[in-house]
């Protein structure tokens, strides 16, 4: 499979789109200046806590106080808070563990109002962005995350992932670690580390172990509440969890961040450093690769099944919920011969779903009404090929076989909001008059004619699909008059996320001279 990766960098945000042969699967927007991400590290402040939640609201500076139940203290808790007091009073002078004398676990049954008071500080990571209502929500067991492993300060245990199945390979593992792994520290050996050698996962522990350092660093300054750690810019932590041979292209818009990744694959991978490309064009770079157009046709209620010929998903949100329905269209009978066709199209429909549901980011209860199949083959084959796309999805998740109606029930990891993106446009009609194209092309040819004068490079016209058909249709197209009457040449773009009369004037450095939405 070709895995490209295109990062586009808009201004105050950035939009990171994940194609497999062409085909967008993932779609992440990340502000440039965010208060905090999945995975970064905080010194907080207990607010108050709610005994009959058995869990304690925390201040990390944000607008929204973050959750933290008592079962995602973890069982180090103790030593943590132990670990926090020396070093803010600097009775702990270094980051090593090596000396440092761990207390007892906690009860992993016991209540938050027997280790927690008010006015606590705590280090803790957030693991949950926050959604609706609702803080993040965060764990104080703290995990930094590498290329291919995970370190876990104030445990000793040193577990493989469960998708290495070579035993021998899990021994080699094993011992590697034990050879190099800090004392006070366990280690998560992820599944990409199968097969590395022993200086690329050497690496990858000092990686860890200046976070660790630099973690402490910052937890001695004691300004609470406080940002302790920052975890990777998203582009970055896309490339650690996902590069691998497959991708063939990382195409970036943004100078600076191709350096940086650059500087990230050439640790990781030094001999594909060159995969990373900057792109320079007055075509946006999303859209260019076609990123608008598949996210107006993959987003909204109604969804087509690629290549099954009219067959079509409904998705519906609720409360509890999500209800995806998977309608034939008119191509499928009752008829006995169609069996095996019923099949097929709920085998599209299974791909199309486990697509949808990476690139919506649609997480918890989901239920999926196949088309009714009665051969119990046939609904064993649909199962296995659901598991099978799923396991493309790196969010946890857990499938149900088929119910006796025929359902196929699922949950999904929810970390962030689900993603909607409006697949549909304000009726320019609403008042019962539409401004006639004439009118557009009159105010576009005033803006030309008044900005024609100043700007003595070229100028790039985007413009909506339809207008970009009226303007250039045929020899004697308006876009050609143009040129005719002011002898300069208007290049003009189309963009799919435009609403049907909104344009953009640009010139040569892409710098905006004039815009109109209606």
């Amino acid at each position: 499979m070709k895995k490209e990766l295109i990062i586009s960098n808009e201004g105050d945000a950035s939009k990171i789109a994940l194609l497999e042969d062409g085909r967008l699967f993932e779609l992440h927007e990340q502000e440039t200046k965010t208060d905090f991400v999945v995975g970064d590290l905080f010194l907080g402040k207990i607010k108050k806590l709610a005994p009959n939640l058995n869990a304690a609201f925390v201040n990390i500076g944000t607008d929204k106080d973050a959750f933290l139940h008592y079962q995602d203290l973890g069982p180090q808790f103790l030593s943590y808070q132990k670990f926090l007091k020396n070093t803010i009073s600097k009775k702990q002078q270094t980051s090593s563990l090596k000396n440092f004398e761990t207390t007892k676990d906690i009860d992993k049954l016991g209540t938050v109002d027997k280790v927690l008071t008010a006015g606590d500080l705590v280090l803790l990571q957030i693991t949950k962005e926050p959604i609706s209502t609702k803080g993040p929500r965060i764990s104080t067991q703290i995990s930094l995350t590498g290329r291919f492993l995970v370190l876990i300060p104030f445990d000793n245990k040193i577990s493989v992932s469960k998708k290495v199945g070579d035993p021998e390979e899990k021994n080699r593992l094993k011992t590697l670690i034990e050879s190099i792994r800090p004392e006070g520290f366990g280690v998560i050996i992820r599944t990409v580390a199968e097969g590395k050698k022993v200086a690329e996962l050497h690496n990858d522990m000092n990686q860890l172990v200046k976070k660790w350092e630099s973690t402490f660093k910052n937890i001695q300054k004691n300004k609470v509440p406080s940002k302790v750690l920052s975890e990777e810019d998203k582009a970055s932590s896309i490339l650690r969890d996902n590069f691998n041979q497959d991708f063939v292209s990382i195409i970036c818009d943004d100078e600076k961040m191709v350096e940086d990744m650059k500087s990230y694959i050439e640790v990781i991978a030094p001999e594909r450093k060159n995969i990373v490309q900057f792109y320079d064009s007055h075509i946006p770079l999303l859209e260019y690769y076609n990123v608008e157009k598949q996210l107006k046709q993959s987003f909204g209620k109604h969804v087509n099944i690629p290549a099954s010929k009219g067959a079509y998903l409904v998705i519906e949100h609720t409360e509890a919920l999500h209800v995806v329905d998977v309608n034939s269209g008119n191509n499928i009978s009752s008829s006995s011969t169609n069996k095996t066709h019923a099949l097929t199209v709920n085998k599209m429909a299974a791909t199309e779903i486990a697509r949808q549901l990476r690139l919506r980011d649609m997480g918890g209860i989901i239920v999926v009404d196949f088309i009714d199949m009665t051969d119990p083959e046939h609904r064993k084959e649909l199962y296995e090929h659901f598991r099978e796309e799923m396991k493309r999805d790196k969010a946890r998740h857990k499938i149900l076989p088929p119910s006796k109606f025929g359902l196929i029930q699922m949950t999904r990891q929810r970390v962030r909001s689900e993603k909607h993106i409006e697949t549909s446009e304000e009726n320019p009609n609403k008042d019962g008059e539409i401004i006639a194209p004439i009118v557009i092309v009159e105010r576009m040819e005033e803006s030309i004619r008044t900005i024609i004068q100043k700007e003595k490079g070229k100028l790039y016209l985007h413009v909506h699909p339809f207008l970009e058909a009226y303007l250039t249709k045929g020899l004697a197209s308006i876009q050609n008059k143009w040129f005719l009457k002011y002898k300069k040449w208007v290049t003009i773009i189309p963009r799919d996320s435009f609403k049907m009369l909104e344009f953009h004037l640009y010139n040569s450095n892409k710098k905006e001279l004039m815009s109109y939405s209606n």
